[in-house]
């Protein structure tokens, strides 16, 4: 058990694929189900599961659903290359008070939608440059991870429409807390000026 334990604290955001166990484990699947009844790991989704912070108690704990969302996709394409995009880097900025249902993660490669297991909602990934992406390193209820800065948000949103309430509010948010130069920048370096200029609506 200690070894489990170990092994899951020793992984990138405490996240597993239950098959990862393999190595410790004949049958993974049924034994990542008993070390989840006893308290030490908190199943995210099908197959992904996460360690239980010692200071929580199992039976009411869960992480955020951006925490949840960013360390499954972690444990899919390593550590500190997925970043929270959208409206997920807009709520770990804190420009949405409430939550939302579905977390949005920049992948290198693309993946179908994961459903969430401890609650309702899913993670969706986008297949984008992570790499040219402006993102900074934010703390999440599993651990440091990525995220895209204020002004690369702001751009991101604005690109794909302000189309809802909550892309809007996120928007305006977000807006005053942008340098005006470094969003110029990422602007010019990702083909954004069409969307740059939109975000003068919000001026």
């Amino acid at each position: 058990m200690r070894a489990v334990t170990q092994f899951v604290a020793r992984q990138p955001l405490g996240t597993i694929k239950a098959r990862d166990l393999a190595s410790l484990y004949a049958n993974p699947a049924r034994d990542v189900r008993r070390l989840q009844k006893l308290g030490l790991l908190h199943r995210l989704a099908h197959g992904y599961y996460c360690a239980v912070p010692a200071q929580y108690d199992p039976e009411t704990w869960q992480p955020s659903i951006e925490a949840a969302a960013v360390g499954i996709a972690t444990a899919i394409h390593g550590e500190r290359v997925p970043i929270l995009e959208g409206l997920s880097a807009a709520r770990m900025h804190r420009a949405l008070p409430r939550a939302v249902a579905t977390a949005w993660v920049a992948t290198p490669a693309q993946h179908r939608s994961i459903r969430l297991a401890d609650r309702p909602g899913e993670v969706r990934f986008a297949k984008r440059d992570v790499a040219a992406l402006d993102a900074i390193l934010i703390e999440t209820d599993l651990g440091p991870a990525l995220a895209t800065t204020p002004e690369q948000t702001v751009l991101d949103l604005a690109k794909r429409g302000p189309d809802t309430t909550l892309t809007d509010e996120a928007i305006r948010a977000l807006l005053p807390r942008c340098d005006v130069e470094r969003m110029t920048e990422i602007a010019d370096a990702q083909w954004m000026k069409a969307t740059l200029e939109r975000l003068r609506e919000y001026q």
